[in-house]
């Protein structure tokens, strides 16, 4: 799928060559500057070929603005977009994974029952931001700050409380009724 204008242009440009008693200039010739502007031509009058095809006709979104203008400037609003399209978890770069984890923190400390589970998914989370802060291998900063334990603790036992609360009128325990005389047997 060449484009005839530049088909001819390459036809001139070795009858040229060849009448100025050099052979194939295209095949003595090294990559350079010159295969980088044909490079560059090339690339140019293919986009423009398409074009005139109708090839970019009728694209998803065309005639739409663009989402996430007008917000906040995210430099890594790319992946962020994969990883929210793909619904992928544990992929991605320590500060974005971390600040998805926080969001979803209290969430997952409500399931835990004891506080000392508590305090170790604390304590690792806070490890894990201590080490990605430390990290040199670039990517987008860390935000995510760690978090107080001890206040994190009374908190998770004032939602535990509250929810115990919230279920203790809904069920209200009934005697269990006992049946004198019916055993059995195993």
């Amino acid at each position: 799928m060449t484009d005839p204008r530049e088909a001819a242009a390459r036809y001139r440009a070795r009858q040229r060559s060849r009448s100025a008693g050099e052979e194939d200039a295209e095949e003595k010739a090294e990559p350079g500057i010159a295969a980088a502007t044909d490079r560059a031509a090339f690339i140019e009058t293919a986009i423009q070929v398409a074009i005139r095809r109708g090839d970019f006709d009728d694209l998803p979104g065309a005639g739409k603005p663009l989402e996430g203008l007008g917000t906040h400037h995210d430099p890594d609003w790319w992946i962020r977009r994969k990883i929210e399209q793909e619904n992928l978890t544990g992929l991605g770069p320590p500060a974005i994974l971390l600040r998805t984890e926080d969001r979803e923190l209290d969430d997952q400390l409500d399931l835990l029952g004891r506080e000392s589970d508590v305090r170790d998914v604390l304590e690792d989370f806070n490890r894990r931001v201590k080490e990605a802060r430390r990290q040199l291998q670039g990517g987008p900063p860390v935000v995510t700050s760690p978090r107080d334990i001890d206040a994190e603790v009374a908190a998770w036992a004032e939602r535990r409380a509250a929810r115990f609360a919230a279920r203790a009128p809904e069920e209200p325990e009934r005697p269990r009724r006992r049946r004198l005389g019916l055993r059995r047997r195993a």
